[in-house]
């Protein structure tokens, strides 16, 4: 579900993400996506793109944000928290968000503001539920036999080692 953005606050927040987009491009980090994570209506991070700076295709402003804000405040769950992103996010950026349980998630731009400079049309498929990432060129095979058996067996293995939600 979309959340309209009518609040004065949503638009602050929505502002101060869209200033770090412009800080990241700046300072030669990354592309021009930015990321605010707020708990309580007060700032618990304010990241930018991080790619091209930390060498690493998954720095994206959100991710980098989540992984942030997860340390500040020394858990794993932001669900108390709400994240601001300068731009509608892509696949991966939308699984941080779910993964990481954040409750509201207000966006700027639509993807179609990034895909015209360059930027992968796939950006907005986790959203929309739209295309099946036309441009990946990427080979997947699931394993079988002996192979898939030992992989499942972890997770009957560990079973008992963790407490999922």
């Amino acid at each position: 579900m979309v959340f309209p953005v009518v609040q004065d606050r949503d638009h602050k927040f929505l502002t101060k993400a869209v200033e770090e987009a412009y800080k990241g491009v700046d300072c030669g980090h990354g592309g021009p996506f930015g990321a605010v994570i707020v708990r309580d209506d007060e700032v618990v991070v304010s990241c930018h793109n991080m790619v091209l700076k930390n060498t690493d295709p998954t720095a994206h402003a959100e991710v980098t944000a989540i992984r942030e804000a997860c340390k500040k405040l020394n858990q794993l769950e932001l669900a108390d928290c709400e994240i601001y992103a300068s731009c509608e996010p892509c696949p991966m950026c939308f699984g941080a968000i779910h993964l990481s349980r954040i409750k509201r998630l207000v966006y700027g731009a639509q993807a179609e503001a990034a895909i015209a400079i360059g930027f992968d049309d796939f950006i907005a498929d986790a959203l929309r539920g739209t295309g099946f990432y036309q441009k990946s060129h990427l080979e997947i095979k699931r394993a079988d036999g002996k192979g898939a058996h030992i992989a499942e067996q972890v997770f009957e293995k560990t079973k008992t080692k963790f407490q999922m939600y």
